[in-house]
């Protein structure tokens, strides 16, 4: 089956990695985030270290897909974080039921939706992530289809996958912002793979298989950075939260 919809532009390739999606949900009136900002961006580069840390690369054969997700619910406590979203925060909330937490948090890491962990961690953090490289997903492929379309394809399910949905997000790195307010006043802050868009663009039966194709005319924001940009594409079990399959591309 084929669908049409309307997204962002980009040029693309399939995986030849094994992808694990790090969702890290933060704000800029965090105090307790630029750390956890910063090993998202340690995990996107392939290359953790620190101060009289060892570095830890990630395991082989796995490329990490890192979606930095600004929530809203601080934006009331003396700074309005710019990259802030109710529907980031709702997808928080999503993960908290999923996870059966007493109440959400930021930094949390949220790795394949199938483990959660304090942000700042990068022991717990690399333990999920080698977890999620073990697992089954589905096939999940990207290509150019023209100037200004892109195409996507998805596969083979893994046995028990309940229904799921196909969601594209835009990610831009490199962005800098001053902070005048909150607990961060006074600071620089640098994000990367900040999520400029997360939408619905399909979903899948198991209980019908076959391969789901689709394709997209694509548009992206002229304030957006067209060289920092990258798109993501999520195969995500609408049941357990659980990522079942990831690909991504940069323009």
């Amino acid at each position: 089956m084929k669908r049409w919809v309307i997204l962002g532009a980009f040029a693309a390739v399939g995986w030849a990695q094994t992808p694990v999606v790090v969702e890290l949900f933060t704000s800029e009136g965090c105090s307790s985030c630029p750390p956890a900002d910063q090993l998202l961006s340690q995990l996107e580069s392939g290359r953790l270290g620190g101060r009289g840390r060892l570095l830890i690369p990630p395991p082989p054969g796995v490329e990490i897909v890192a979606m930095s997700e600004h929530v809203d619910y601080w934006d009331q406590l003396g700074w309005k974080d710019r990259f802030s979203s109710p529907l980031f925060s709702s997808r928080q909330q999503d993960y908290g039921k999923a996870f059966r937490l007493e109440s959400v948090y930021t930094p949390q890491m949220v790795v394949n939706g199938e483990t959660q962990v304090v942000g700042t961690d990068p022991g717990a953090v690399m333990d999920a992530i080698r977890k999620a490289s073990k697992q089954a997903h589905a096939d999940v492929a990207l290509s150019m289809s023209g100037a200004m379309g892109v195409s996507f394809r998805v596969s083979n399910l893994p046995p028990g996958s309940h229904e799921a949905d196909i969601l594209l997000g835009i990610t831009e790195s490199s962005l800098v912002t001053s902070v005048s307010g909150g607990e961060n006043s006074g600071r620089q802050l640098r994000h990367t793979a900040v999520v400029r868009s997360l939408s619905r663009v399909g979903s899948l039966d198991p209980k019908r298989p076959g391969e789901y194709s689709a394709e997209a005319q694509l548009n992206i924001r002229p304030d957006w950075s067209r060289a920092n940009l990258r798109l993501v594409l999520l195969v995500q079990d609408r049941t357990t939260r659980h990522i079942l399959g990831a690909a991504a591309v940069k323009p």
